[in-house]
């Protein structure tokens, strides 16, 4: 009789427990509380990101405006006059350039802050989950010891056995639930984590941006007052000095040919990597391609070689130029004699970076350098801002590909410094297809 019961009873906590095992229940008191920032101070952050947001919208817009206005400029016929209102537009560029220079940093700033918040937040959730974890491994360590037929004979009644049967499943539920919690808390945290150290490094970037943009217009101050002095503001002695500007760049030109042309008859293409798209990087954010490499039209009429040795990018002074590949700057130099109008020769400022795949790349008409021969770069850092110096007759970057080997720096007067002279080759051959 006792054996039967015994089975009888057996059998009740088995069907329990499959009913158990099969109807989902969770206890409050098992489950953590999770934190986070305040509601109140995360919108009043997220209504100042999209304040800055919108300042910035507006600061593009009349920078647009402007750019039309450049565009009436460069219809002008070369004269004193244009020379004056491009600097001009230069400046007020430039000085646009400034301000969304710190509107970015004001909402980068309160976007670190912002994801400092988060961070915050999901480390306590972290901590707290961990902290459930561990009260329900001790939970079931003290359950452990008992198995199912000790459950049931120390308790009074079945109803007693099957309540705390139940509870050790639910315990071990949740244990699984909150491990896949904590595991989704700690790939929150990496993520935003990162986001938060790239926002620093936008940060470091937009500082740099800020301060080398503020002596870029004072060097087109400068570059003003002394095209009015040496001109003394006349149309006609402009005109000469020009005149006399384009015979010696013409002589500079023809002795680089000669150069040049006797690299191109030792130039053996199979040195060169495969012609690929994105071997190598756009060396401006968003570019805009003005003039191709080779015989283009403007070239035919604007150079005494006939020929365009690189690809223009049409972009603001100021604007920052990047490394296309990881490489060593081969040169950092100066070909302009001076700031004003009628000692600037060649490239200009210009760096030179060697890469390890026997190319070296060309970046000219500088407004300012921010590396120094020797420099190690990797592809995508700012190495300097865009600009109008040399032998230019407005803002933009010449990029230029070469055959490493064949790069040699001569003293060409009336430039200043060293002029790169070497094999060039068509940059399509290796950028991103647009």
């Amino acid at each position: 009789m006792r054996l039967k019961n015994f089975l009888n009873r057996s059998t009740i906590i088995i069907v329990g427990l499959v009913f158990i095992i099969s109807t989902p229940m969770v206890f409050a008191e098992d489950l953590p509380q999770a934190t986070s920032t305040p509601l109140s101070a995360a919108d009043s952050l997220r209504q100042a990101i999209d304040g800055k947001a919108t300042e910035l919208q507006k600061l593009q817009v009349e920078r647009d405006a402007l750019e039309k206005n450049l565009g009436q400029v460069g219809a002008l016929k070369t004269s004193l006059s244009k020379e004056i209102k491009t600097i001009d537009y230069n400046i007020n560029q430039l000085n646009f350039s400034i301000q969304a220079n710190k509107l970015t940093l004001q909402k980068l700033g309160l976007e670190i802050e912002s994801l400092s918040g988060d961070v915050r937040g999901i480390e306590s959730d972290i901590e707290n989950k961990k902290s459930a974890i561990k009260e329900l491994f001790v939970r079931l360590q003290q359950r452990d010891k008992e198995n199912f037929l000790i459950t049931f004979i120390k308790n009074a009644s079945l109803a007693q056995s099957v309540t705390e049967l139940q509870n050790i499943v639910l315990l071990q539920r949740n244990l699984s639930e909150i491990s896949a919690q904590l595991r989704e808390f700690q790939d929150r945290l990496v993520q935003k984590l990162s986001e938060s150290e790239k926002k620093k490094q936008q940060q470091e970037r937009e500082k740099a941006s800020l301060v080398n943009r503020q002596y870029i217009v004072l060097d087109q101050k400068s570059d003003k007052q002394k095209i009015l002095t040496q001109t003394k503001a006349q149309e006609k002695l402009y005109t000469q000095q020009l005149e006399e500007l384009d015979k010696k760049q013409e002589e500079i030109s023809a002795i680089m040919e000669k150069f040049e042309s006797e690299l191109r008859a030792s130039f053996d293409s199979s040195l060169l990597p495969v012609k690929r798209a994105g071997v190598l990087d756009f060396p401006v954010e968003r570019p805009i391609i003005t003039q191709l490499y080779g015989a283009t039209k403007f070239a035919a009429r604007a150079y005494g070689t006939k020929f365009h040795s690189g690809e223009d990018f049409g972009v603001p002074v100021g604007t920052p130029i990047l490394a296309v590949l990881d490489g060593r700057v081969a040169a950092a130099d100066n070909n302009d004699k001076g700031t004003s109008r009628f000692s600037k020769f060649q490239y200009g400022k210009y760096i030179m970076i060697q890469h390890d795949n026997n190319l070296t790349t060309l970046y000219a008409h500088l407004s300012r350098q921010v590396v120094k021969k020797g420099d190690t770069v990797k592809r995508g850092d700012v190495i300097g801002y865009s600009g109008n110096s040399g032998y230019s007759t407005g803002a933009h970057l010449h990029f230029g590909v070469y055959w490493a080997p064949s790069v040699s720096y001569k003293s060409i007067p009336p430039a200043a410094g060293q002029v790169p002279i070497g094999v060039t080759i068509d940059p399509k051959d290796y950028l991103p297809n647009k």
